[in-house]
């Protein structure tokens, strides 16, 4: 599947309505971009091989990790990498669900969230 650019970053805007407001309430302070695919630097911090597939990454300081001493020096970044997701979706449903489902996996990152709890809320 192979969308224009504009339209792909429409469909995550929309998207990331979709998610419910438990999860989203934390994308305030977050931003989110979407880049082509990912680097091999963005590999290598993700623990994977140039061979392997990214779809999304969360860059930042997660709340369990933050302290009003030494406060985060840039901002909570989540990519979403666009090739990788088109590839492995054939229609704008699955599109549309992977996108979804990656942004809450990277929310999970930030914010704490155990693979048990995105289960329990339909994101396992």
């Amino acid at each position: 599947m192979k969308i224009s650019n504009k339209e792909f970053d429409r469909i995550v805007k929309e998207t990331i309505g979709r998610i419910p407001e438990e999860i989203r309430r934390y994308l305030d302070n977050i931003l989110i971009t979407v880049k082509k695919k990912p680097t091999p630097e963005m590999l290598d911090e993700a623990g994977l091989s140039p061979d392997e597939t990214l779809l999304g990454l969360y860059r930042g300081v997660p709340l369990d990790e933050r302290s009003i001493i030494n406060p985060p020096l840039h901002p909570d970044t989540i990519f979403i990498f666009k090739k990788p997701v088109e590839e492995m979706c054939s229609n704008l449903e699955e599109l549309e669900n992977e996108i979804e489902i990656t942004v809450v996996h990277e929310i999970a990152h930030f914010v704490g969230f155990s693979e048990e709890r995105l289960s329990e809320l339909g994101y396992s």
